[in-house]
């Protein structure tokens, strides 16, 4: 996910790194065309504007080539260099690109510090995150995370997938918040996960064992807010492939792609996300859908369907993944991503996501039959 990010990041950033430029020429066109125009306000924005985001080299040189013109234009007036206005104007060149030059210095080491703290708030996130299968018995696994770029938190998004003797059981989560509250949640949950994903014959199961798990992690917590919970998708898939359960607890629905078409796996009887779950019933509504061979579940969290562009439209993942795709999980997900980041300059919420596939019945290969996990 991070290639299509960098490459979409780098093109507006050469954009934006052209505007010192654009803003030079402009005051030398408007001089030439009108030439009672003072150019001398409008050359001090050029370093100005360079500070945040050239490097001082660039910066410095801007105020340079701001300096030059204003000099080379008063010659063209036939002015006297040394008269009033132009010392003035020449003075509150230098200063300013003086004052760009430590500016830029200042924006540098911000960047460097919050790019710092995003990497570690990343870092640690896949740390908590257990590794899952690639292969297992027929099905092929793929996973991406991407953490939002305005963050420098430790978001709450989770996904895991362990191979039992009920088939691949996988969840996907996003925990409401971030930082050190919804860390513990992540942990809680994939701790009760693990556990019960191994143990426990049935879904439903599963997904109670979870949810007494996460409120209990709530009661720990004295300033934990009411409100806090966490949406998840728990997935099934039984041992002979041919089907998978899904309980969804107030998650985005998972996506079925399959020969150029796409399901959304939506809930027949919606549910409370884990944590709310004392305000409703016991029961776990778990709904059932064919796995035909090729076909592949994408499970994702809500950063991605919450994406805008810039007139404020969400990413719709479905038309993507409308079209002939081959049966790998890395490669549906990798065409998602590549049409978020042609949709999106950058992501406001952490985004993770998660596929599995139905190899073809002629490929399908024996998995490790050990779970992946931590």
């Amino acid at each position: 996910m991070q290639r299509y990010q960098r490459g979409r990041g780098s093109r507006r950033l050469a954009r934006a790194r052209r505007l010192p430029a654009a803003v030079l020429i402009v005051a030398v066109l408007a001089d030439l065309v009108w030439p009672p125009f003072n150019t001398f306000p409008l050359l001090a924005t050029v370093p100005v504007i360079a500070a945040p985001m050239l490097s001082l080299r660039r910066t410095v040189a801007s105020g340079a080539a701001a300096c030059l013109a204003g000099w080379l234009l008063s010659f063209r007036e036939n002015q006297e260099v040394d008269t009033r206005a132009n010392v003035i104007g020449f003075t509150t060149l230098i200063t300013l690109t003086v004052v760009a030059a430590f500016l830029n210095r200042m924006f540098a080491r911000e960047r460097e510090q919050l790019r710092t703290s995003r990497q570690v708030a990343e870092a640690v996130q896949r740390a908590m995150l257990p590794a899952v299968p690639e292969r297992v018995r027929g099905l092929a696994v793929a996973t991406r995370y991407r953490a939002a770029q305005e963050e420098a938190l430790i978001g709450g998004d989770l996904y895991a997938a362990h191979e039992t003797p009920h088939g691949l059981r996988m969840v996907i989560g996003d925990v409401r918040g971030k930082g050190t509250q919804a860390f513990t949640l992540v942990n809680t949950l994939l701790g009760a996960f693990h556990a019960a994903a191994l143990q426990l014959p049935d879904l439903p199961a599963v997904v109670r064992a979870a949810e007494v798990q996460v409120q209990d992690a709530k009661a720990q917590e004295r300033d934990a807010p009411f409100e806090d919970f966490v949406t998840a998708v728990f997935v099934e898939i039984l041992p002979d492939r041919s089907a998978l359960r899904v309980a969804n607890r107030g998650h985005p629905a998972p996506l079925l792609v399959h020969g150029g078409e796409v399901t959304a796996l939506e809930p027949k009887e919606p549910s409370l996300p884990l944590g709310l779950g004392d305000l409703a019933g016991p029961d776990v509504p778990v709904d059932r859908y064919d796995l035909p061979p090729g076909a592949t579940v994408v499970l994702f969290t809500d950063g991605i369907i919450e994406a805008r562009d810039r007139d404020g439209v969400f990413f719709d993942p479905v038309p993507p993944l409308t079209c002939p795709l081959p049966p790998d999980p890395g490669a549906v997900l990798d065409a998602m991503l590549a049409a978020l980041f042609r949709h999106t300059d950058e992501l406001d919420d952490d985004a993770a996501a998660l596929a599995v596939t139905r190899l073809p019945d002629e490929n399908a290969a024996e998995g490790s039959p050990a779970a992946a996990h931590r």
